[in-house]
């Protein structure tokens, strides 16, 4: 596949994310990520299963069900039904982050799942939308009487208050206010869900020192985000790994004038320096 072709997956994503957040659609792009490292995916036929999993769901809802009825049938229907189910025995396996796998392979991660359920139970007139939490990805939902916090990864469980509380301790430490938590559950809108998909396997892939995928994995992220200067430094680095000197001090020298009072700005200068220096050499 020649880079820039109409079934370039790069290219496609750009795209999607150069819309309106609104009209971004998210299946589209979880999928694009995916065709990203299966190169063959059949990505209508994906949306295809999607579309199958509503169907299937939408003729066990009587149509004159609650919104609360409906989560409850939703949760039946993928976890009990069809066997989705959280991968804590490989958490960090990249085909958690990859919505083709989960649909083949039933299992994934909070955000993946998270993205599924929202998926299906808008096809069926569920109000889903994502939560950025810390530390796990979360789903809430509008209802007549409040509104729900869901949990996708553990069976779609609602969380309450205390609940959330909890998390979020575990994952700050100290004491956490309601009104903390309270501003936590914004919706993300769906390039920050994009985005944390992606940064999630930017990790997966640093972890495992991948460092070629990692760049690749954080060029789709600087699509979604082109000014977030942390993206940048961070691609800047992963070239630097790569031993591409040139392409690492144009990423390094951008970070410098997007965030130049940023806490690491004197070792990234140095680091400017240094790459200064080697790029002479290389001329």
């Amino acid at each position: 596949m020649l880079p820039g072709s109409p079934a370039d997956p790069a290219l496609r994503f750009r795209q999607l994310v150069s819309g309106a957040d609104e009209e971004i659609d998210l299946a589209e792009g979880a999928l694009l990520i995916a065709q990203s490292a299966y190169p063959d995916l059949d990505v209508p036929a994906c949306r295809a299963r999607i579309d199958d999993l509503a169907r299937r769901l939408r003729a066990q809802v009587p149509e004159d069900s609650s919104g609360a009825q409906r989560i409850l049938a939703l949760n039946r229907f993928l976890f009990e039904q069809q066997g989705f189910s959280p991968n804590v025995e490989n958490y960090f396996d990249p085909r958690n982050s990859f919505l083709n796998d989960v649909l083949e392979r039933r299992v994934g991660i909070p955000i993946t799942l998270s993205i599924l359920y929202m998926e299906v139970g808008r096809r069926i007139g569920l109000q889903l939308h994502g939560v950025s939490f810390p530390g796990h990805f979360l789903v809430k939902c509008k209802l007549d009487d409040g509104t729900a916090i869901l949990d996708p990864y553990c069976g779609g469980i609602s969380l309450s208050l205390q609940d959330l509380q909890d998390r979020l301790r575990e994952v700050r430490g100290g004491e956490v206010s309601r009104a903390i938590v309270a501003g936590m559950l914004v919706s993300a809108n769906n390039r920050e869900i994009l985005a944390r998909m992606l940064r999630n396997l930017k990790a997966i892939y640093l972890r495992c020192h991948e460092y070629a995928r990692a760049l690749v994995t954080i060029d789709w992220i600087c699509a979604v985000s082109p000014r977030d200067p942390g993206e940048v430094r961070d691609r800047g680095q992963t070239y630097l790994k790569l031993e591409c000197f040139r392409a690492a001090l144009e990423d390094l020298e951008r970070y410098l004038e997007l965030a130049p009072d940023t806490e690491d700005a004197d070792e990234v200068r140095a680091q400017v320096i240094e790459l200064r220096r080697t790029a002479a050499r290389l001329n």
